[in-house]
């Protein structure tokens, strides 16, 4: 231990646990991809308690579902059954053409499809860019893909990953980055995006002497998960973002360096607004763990082993970080519906447009 910690702010702490992860992507590219189509809206009930879309090496997707009480689902794409299955489902497809996404619809014998694709979005430039859909909320209801997408730094994207931004249709960007990473990493975008700045942490970011531990490491992610919520540029910045999501969700995509810890609030607070349960909602924050996997491995093997064990924790993301946050929001606003009014500006018309627009079902 040394006797005089170095200091550092929580925005410095994550800017450099991003950096030291490094954002390049695999090697692999993605396969070029059709332009979603903006699924219809019914009020007939989605029998699916849970669905999803995996692409596999080799070009194939499997599809799983969950549908009780149907006797039989039609998987679609491209306008065709491409397989049919009972209540339960798990099938590989295989041979279809390129695209940039490619969407499956699930076709129950009653009740409403369901609209699908893979949640991540394959970029040369990018390892956790995911769109926030394929969600289920607690009342049935699904969160809609193809609407709204969250990822890490957009500032090594290739001409081809800005060709498919295009084609996926993505309209505006909120940067939730400082400006000192906004400088040194500007943001590559494709032409005619519109591009918003909301740093969460800004110049009332805290200041933490650099942990020396692991426990120390991960306390200090805990305590700027809790900044997250409560801090005045925090409520500021995801204010503007939920703004925007109320007026006009679709083409929206918000990303901060590693698209882990800002970026994951922002996400955790969508989702929990829009309805989804706890549990999902912690799914989809670790699931950076396993995009972020082989570029996290990567800067901790470049490290001596007793200073990878202290930097681990700020390269992960874990449930002690969200639950922390969430606790906060009790803590400073008594309930997730005060933390919506009081911290990110929201009434109930901005809600109800909010789901009315993001959900299907």
């Amino acid at each position: 231990m040394t006797k005089n910690k170095t200091r550092v702010s929580m925005a410095g702490v994550l800017s450099a646990a991003a950096l030291l992860a490094g954002v390049a992507a695999p090697a692999a590219t993605a396969a070029p991809a059709a332009h979603h189509t903006h699924p219809g809206h019914s009020a007939r009930e989605i029998p699916f308690t849970a669905a999803e879309v995996t692409a596999r090496d080799g070009g194939g997707y499997e599809v799983t579902w969950k549908a009780p009480g149907v006797r039989k689902v039609a998987v679609r794409a491209n306008g065709r059954t491409v397989a049919v299955g009972g209540a339960i489902g798990r099938v590989t497809v295989r041979g279809l053409p390129a695209a940039d996404r490619q969407w499956f619809d699930l076709v129950p014998d009653r009740g409403e499809r369901l609209r699908l694709a893979d949640r991540l979005i394959r970029l040369e430039g990018t390892v956790n860019f995911r769109d926030a859909g394929d969600y289920r909320t607690r009342d049935g209801q699904w969160v809609r893909m193809g609407a709204v997408y969250r990822t890490d730094s957009l500032d090594k994207l290739t001409g081809d990953d800005l060709a498919k931004l295009k084609r996926l249709g993505i309209r505006v960007d909120y940067d939730l980055r400082t400006a000192s990473e906004r400088t040194s990493a500007p943001d590559r975008l494709p032409k005619g995006v519109r591009y918003v700045v909301a740093d969460v942490l800004g110049a009332d970011s805290p200041v933490f002497s650099m942990p020396e531990t692991a426990a120390e490491a991960e306390q200090m992610m805990i305590d700027g998960e809790k900044a997250m919520v409560s801090g005045e540029s925090a409520k500021a910045a995801y204010s503007t973002v939920f703004a925007g999501l109320s007026r006009d969700a679709d083409g929206t995509l918000y990303h901060c360096t590693a698209g882990k810890d800002r970026t994951g609030w922002a996400s955790a607070a969508l989702l929990t607004a829009l309805g989804v349960p706890r549990e999902t909602v912690m799914a989809d924050y670790l699931a950076s763990n396993e995009y972020r996997a082989e570029a996290n491995a990567a800067a901790l093997a470049a490290m001596p082993a007793e200073q990878a064990a202290v930097y681990k924790p700020m390269l992960d993301v874990r449930a002690a970080y969200l639950n922390s946050g969430f606790a906060e929001v009790e803590d400073a606003y008594g309930s997730f519906a005060g933390y919506e009014k009081k911290a990110l500006g929201m009434d109930a018309r901005e809600l109800r447009r909010l789901k009315a627009d993001l959900l299907v079902g």
